[in-house]
């Protein structure tokens, strides 16, 4: 099975819409069946980034908000959607890969901020 996150730096991108990087990576029962790779898209494009999704043949797409009718139309593909997500990128895959992440998850590492 394959997995999207939309990415902003380390951390999960807040907007589907606005996103131009991305993590695309491959897993089994067993854990990930590759090292996941980051692409970047010439441009912010919710319809490119649909596209790209049923080409790459993606099960899981992980993001911050979706708006409705790209969430529609991804689901109505067959495609799993985890919006409303927030955190680490790499805590999120790996919650993900162990089948314990969720929609709306918010997890407490992307809430601490250093006051320095």
């Amino acid at each position: 099975m394959k997995i999207l996150i939309t990415i902003t730096g380390d951390n999960v991108a807040p907007r589907f819409d606005m996103v131009s990087a991305l993590l695309i990576a491959s897993y089994d029962s067993h854990g990930l069946t590759e090292k996941p790779r980051t692409l970047l898209m010439a441009r912010p494009s919710p319809e490119e980034l649909c596209s790209l999704i049923l080409k790459e043949n993606i099960t899981l797409v992980i993001c911050g908000g979706i708006e409705e009718r790209h969430y529609k139309y991804l689901s109505w593909k067959k495609v799993e959607i985890f919006d409303s997500v927030i955190g680490p990128v790499s805590e999120v895959l790996d919650l993900a890969i162990k089948n314990r992440l969720r929609a709306g998850t918010i997890l407490h590492s992307a809430r601490n901020v250093n006051s320095d």
